[in-house]
């Protein structure tokens, strides 16, 4: 049974229950208010959950049933505080909505949601347990299952994590039917409300269609759909409007569309840390790098309360100059990574050795570094989210692995092979000189082969340098490079028009080949580029009729 219909049953029982000293059609029935204020009610829902005025305490009556004094002055008191937090006053923020957490679910869920924030850019333990308790107070069950996959290792947590996603996902689309039927009556504070489902129904849209088809199967079988032109829609309405959530759906979809989204907040908050950050990110999609160098930097300067902000910024701009091919710099940066960041300390030292890879051994020697005994050490930092470990860390452990022999066989370009795994090769091919660059130093690992003696890698670094050309059924290490050159092939092909071509090449890529090393983030390249090649979606709340 939806909560939906037990709020309808709930309520038709209240209504009998108090006839007989409330009028049942009272805008104001206390029972109704009992009704709107039950523990089984989504935040979005609950946001009339506030404390019931004294009767000495004078308040307005709307025609929604709430009273107006109450909510509305904690909506204008958490817009104040969500103001304070853009404008980079965190602390403020947080003491200004701490007092009122335990009578106020506006309050308590703008305070969690920030804590939320914290806990996923840290991956502290103290921050996520922080972040979940605030959560049940809040009754934010979409959030904490969020946190429930950070913060517990075993499958059963996992497994619960899922049942509350799939719960809060159902109540998105009950809500949106409710916003769409015609018995629906807004009330003062419709806005809120609808800008809360907007968000809800379109992330969680756009983040299922973009699963891999095999996952997102098994999805539909459980009761989950995705549609990402929905989704996008969804969150550009919600974005639109000057409502309690509407930052939130701010993000990266079209870069032309993210750009226009994200000019109103830069003017209102030009130093606003979470601005600066989008904006340097669209600058370095588009392959404005020195632009996007600055943004970041100017992120960083614009406040030191959260250094949270300055890791997202750090690991922005380590691929920045890894596209610029400054070694050192992008060195930098992946130092001050592990030294600060608990995300992957693997994944910062396989980057580290790699860049020291790119330099000659005078140049190391500034570093008090060498590459050999930083992939050495990446076995040993491996972790586990949600009890599984991060592909990007499987991966670099892998690769490392030819470095733990006596005498190594050193890996032929490191830094370009884990760009290419992070998609940066979308970025460098927006500008000739960056792709005349990267083929430059290209043409200088393919000579280092030519004059290496022949090992039981050598096929494998061939078929990696020469951009996954040939030899494939020799590659004897690295399988994924066969799929990827397929997706790449395919990719290349819908670029000239060959469209049926192109798909084919896909569906190969994405049938042919598993068990290999980051499949799912291949998966997920895949299906993108075959939902644009298609040009249509056809599973989730709503499917677009065709031109």
């Amino acid at each position: 049974m939806s909560f939906i219909t037990k709020w309808r049953r709930n309520g038709r029982k209240s209504d009998r229950k108090h006839k007989d000293a409330v009028d049942a059609d009272s805008p104001d029935s206390p029972n109704r208010l009992s009704v709107i204020n039950s523990p089984e009610m989504d935040p979005i829902i609950a946001d009339c959950s506030l404390r019931l005025a004294d009767d000495s305490q004078e308040s307005t009556k709307p025609s929604n049933g709430c009273l107006r004094s109450e909510l509305t002055v904690a909506l204008e008191d958490c817009m104040e505080a969500l103001d304070l937090f853009l404008s980079n006053d965190f602390e403020e923020a947080l003491v200004r909505l701490r007092t009122r957490t335990k009578d106020s679910m506006y309050h308590a869920l703008t305070y969690a949601t920030i804590l939320e924030m914290q806990a996923m850019m840290t991956f502290e333990p103290g921050h996520i347990l922080a972040a979940g308790n605030t959560m049940k107070e809040a009754q934010a069950v979409c959030q904490r299952a969020a946190l429930t996959f950070l913060q517990d290792e075993n499958m059963i947590s996992f497994i619960k994590g899922g049942i509350k996603v799939r719960n809060s996902y159902q109540t998105y689309k009950e809500l949106h039917a409710v916003l769409q039927s015609s018995g629906y009556t807004q009330g003062d504070n419709h806005g809120h409300f609808e800008g809360g489902v907007k968000l809800g129904v379109g992330a969680f849209n756009l983040m299922i269609s973009m699963l891999p088809t095999r996952t997102l199967r098994l999805l539909e079988f459980v009761g989950f759909s995705g549609n990402k032109e929905f989704g996008l829609q969804q969150l550009q309405e919600g974005c639109v409007e000057n409502t309690f959530r509407s930052f939130l759906c701010t993000g990266e979809g079209d870069v032309g569309d993210a750009e226009k989204l994200l000019q109103p907040y830069l003017k209102k908050y030009p130093k606003g840390s979470i601005f600066l950050f989008f904006a340097g990110r669209i600058e370095e999609i588009k392959g404005n790098l020195d632009a996007a160098i600055d943004r970041f930097e100017e992120c960083c300067e614009a406040q030191q309360q959260w250094k949270q902000f300055h890791h997202m910024c750090y690991w922005e701009l380590m691929w920045c100059f890894t596209y610029k091919r400054h070694w050192k710099m992008a060195y930098f940066y992946a130092d001050l990574l592990s030294k600060e960041n608990s995300w992957s300390k693997a994944t910062y030292a396989y980057m580290k050795g790699a860049y020291l890879s790119m330099l000659t051994k005078d140049d190391c020697l500034t570093f008090g570094e060498t590459e050999i005994a930083l992939f050495r050490q990446v076995p040993g930092l491996k972790q586990k989210i949600a009890g599984k470990s991060l592909p990007t860390e499987k991966f670099a452990i892998r690769k490392a692995r030819r470095y733990l022999a006596e005498r190594p066989i050193p890996l032929p370009v490191p830094p370009l092979e884990m760009m290419y795994i992070w998609n940066g090769y979308t970025v460098i091919g927006k500008h000739r000189d960056l792709t005349e660059a990267m083929l430059k130093t290209l043409d200088e690992a393919q000579a280092t082969l030519d004059s290496s003696p022949r090992t039981e890698f050598s096929v494998d670094d061939q078929c990696l340098v020469s951009l996954l050309r040939g030899l494939e059924s020799q590659i004897k290490y690295d399988h994924y490079l066969v799929p990827n050159a397929l997706l790449e092939h395919g990719l290349l092909c819908l670029e000239q028009g060959r469209k049926e071509e192109g798909i084919k090449l896909l569906e190969a890529a994405k049938s042919n080949y598993k068990n290999y090393s980051m499949e799912s983030r291949t998966h997920f390249r895949i299906q993108a580029a075959l939902h644009k090649a298609r040009g249509s979606a056809e599973n989730g709340i709503y499917v677009p009729t065709s031109p």
